[in-house]
């Protein structure tokens, strides 16, 4: 594969809060926005609760890409799953007196259709962990706590 880029655009609008959008992005026709607010965390000074904040992209990053990772193994595995869900918490510390994301815990569940396929499941979704190319790129510690269902 070759180098690609990705390009978004930040304009800072009031207080601690701005509008990040991708030029890449269309506004479709059910008035879907290309863009997004974006702020500081209320647990900073001046933060601003209810809005994305760098903390959440940065956790949703890694939870998205192990999701889109999952979804291409599972179809070159021919896994038979019906749902795939994925909570994701980021740990913000202090190390060496500077702020980090330490940690992100992805707690990925798989409905699969039958229960032999559980193991293989599992392993995809550990496998999906393991390739996703925004895990491979942060130094934050990545946990992973799986749940198997199986289809009723």
């Amino acid at each position: 594969m070759e180098k690609h880029e990705y390009n978004v655009d930040l304009n800072w609008q009031v207080d601690r809060k701005g509008l990040m959008c991708s030029p890449e992005f269309e506004e479709n026709d059910a008035g879907s926005s290309n863009c997004i607010e974006v702020a500081t965390p209320p647990e900073f000074p001046k933060g601003m609760p209810n809005i994305w904040s760098p903390e959440h992209l940065f956790t949703a990053s890694v939870c998205s890409c192990l999701m889109t990772t999952f979804l291409a193994i599972a179809e070159n595995s021919k896994l038979a799953f019906s749902a795939f869900s994925c909570s994701a918490k980021g740990v913000l510390d202090k190390v060496d007196g500077k702020f980090a994301m330490t940690e992100i815990i992805l707690s990925p569940t798989v409905t699969i259709d039958d229960e032999k396929d559980r193991e293989r499941a599992e392993r995809i979704v550990q496998k999906s962990e393991a390739a996703c190319l925004i895990s491979n790129s942060i130094k934050s510690k990545i946990s992973l706590h799986i749940t198997i269902n199986i289809k009723p």
